[in-house]
C-alpha cells in the first residue's frame, strides 16, 4: 500500500499489542501514513509513544523506558505523573502534525448518539438463550402479566449486562470482557469526564471493579448512598478536574436535578425501562454550563432486547 489512514488511532498507543505490530508489519519506508484521532495522549503523555514509533520514530527513543523516564516522574512504585514539559514533548513527538477543532470541519446537533455493538461471550449466550425459551413456554402456556414480562426483561437484560440477580437475591457474575473492554475503549476517545448509567446495582459494582483495577479513578451513586455523600461525590466530580474520571451512577438515583457538565461523554452500559429517565439522564450532561463542543452519548448493546430497547429509547416511544 502507498497510503495507509488509520482511525481512531488511539489504539494503537502500546506498542506490544497485535494491533500496532500489525500495522508496524505492513508499513514501508515508502509508505504514506495518516493517523487520526482527537486524543493522541488523553490519559498520559506515554501514550503518545506508539503513535510516533509508527508515524515518525526518530522523534522518540528507541525504547518506551526511555520516553516513559522523559515525560514522566515516578511517585511510588506504581504511580508515576506527568513532568512540567511534557505537553511540549508530546507536541514535538507528533509532528508533522495538523490539527482541525470540531467546530471546524463539523456540522453536528449539541448530542451526538452513537452505538457500540459488542458480542455476548458463550456463557452469556447459553444463560439468555435458556432463559428466553423459558419465557416463551410460559407465554405459550397461560396468560403473561406485566409483572412476570418486567421481570423476565429484567433478567435477559442483566445477563446481557454481565451480573444477574437469583430469586433469593444473590448475584450471579457473568464473563462480561468483551462489555468493559469496550467502555474502556470509550474512555480513551475522550479528554474529559465521562458518566456511565447502569440500571442495576449489581452492574454498578461490576463496572466499578473493572475501573478500579485499571486504576481509573472512579466513584458510584445509587439508592444505597445517602444524600449527603452523593453531594459530595457530584461536588468532587464536578468541580475538581484531577479527581474522579468515572461516575458510574444508578438511573433512579440520579436522573434529574443534578448538574455533571464536567463530562461531555454519556455512556449507557444497558438500556433503561424509561424514556423519561433516558432524555433525564442525557441531560445531565446537556445542559448549560457545558463547555465541549457536544456532548457524545454511547449507547452499548450486544443481545436482542437490548438492541429493541435502545431502538426505542432513541426514537422516545414510551
Amino acid at each position: 500500500f502507498d497510503l495507509v489512514i488509520v482511525d481512531e488511532a488511539n489504539a494503537y498507543k502500546t506498542i506490544t499489542t497485535k494491533r500496532w505490530k500489525t500495522l508496524q508489519s505492513i508499513l514501508r519506508p515508502n509508505t504514506h501514513l495518516w493517523m487520526m484521532t482527537g486524543t493522541p495522549a488523553a490519559q498520559s503523555p506515554v501514550d503518545a509513544y506508539g503513535l510516533a514509533k509508527l508515524v515518525n520514530p526518530e522523534n522518540v527513543p528507541r525504547f518506551f523506558t526511555a520516553w516513559r523516564d522523559q515525560v514522566m516522574f515516578k511517585l511510588t512504585m506504581f504511580k508515576w505523573a506527568a513532568k512540567p514539559g511534557a505537553k511540549g514533548m508530546v507536541y514535538d513527538a507528533l509532528q508533522p502534525a495538523i490539527r482541525y477543532t470540531k467546530e471546524q470541519c463539523l456540522d453536528l446537533p449539541p448530542v451526538v448518539t452513537m452505538t457500540r455493538e459488542v458480542p455476548l461471550t458463550p456463557q452469556q449466550a447459553k444463560y439468555y438463550n435458556m432463559l428466553k425459551e423459558q419465557m416463551l413456554i410460559q407465554a405459550a402456556g397461560e396468560t403473561i402479566t406485566a409483572v412476570n414480562a418486567a421481570t423476565g426483561v429484567n433478567k435477559l437484560l442483566q445477563i446481557s449486562c454481565g451480573a444477574a440477580y437469583t430469586d433469593a437475591g444473590e448475584v450471579v457474575e457473568f464473563d462480561a470482557a468483551p462489555r468493559l473492554g469496550v467502555l474502556q475503549e470509550i474512555l480513551e476517545e475522550t479528554s474529559r469526564k465521562v458518566i456511565v448509567f447502569a440500571l442495576y446495582r449489581s452492574i454498578i459494582n461490576t463496572i466499578q471493579s473493572h475501573l478500579t483495577k485499571c486504576n481509573i479513578a472512579n466513584e458510584c451513586i445509587h439508592g444505597g448512598v445517602a444524600a449527603s455523600k452523593r453531594a459530595d461525590i457530584i461536588s468532587r466530580f464536578q468541580n475538581r478536574p484531577d479527581e474522579t474520571r468515572v461516575l458510574v451512577m444508578q438511573p433512579a438515583a440520579t436522573a434529574h436535578g443534578i448538574t455533571l457538565t464536567a463530562a461531555d461523554t454519556v455512556v449507557f452500559f444497558g438500556p433503561l425501562m424509561s424514556v423519561e429517565q433516558y432524555i433525564q439522564c442525557i441531560a445531565r450532561a446537556d445542559r448549560k454550563g457545558q463547555n465541549s463542543d457536544k456532548v457524545t452519548v454511547v449507547h452499548i448493546e450486544g443481545s436482542p432486547i437490548e438492541k429493541k430497547m435502545f431502538k426505542a429509547l432513541a426514537s422516545k416511544v414510551t
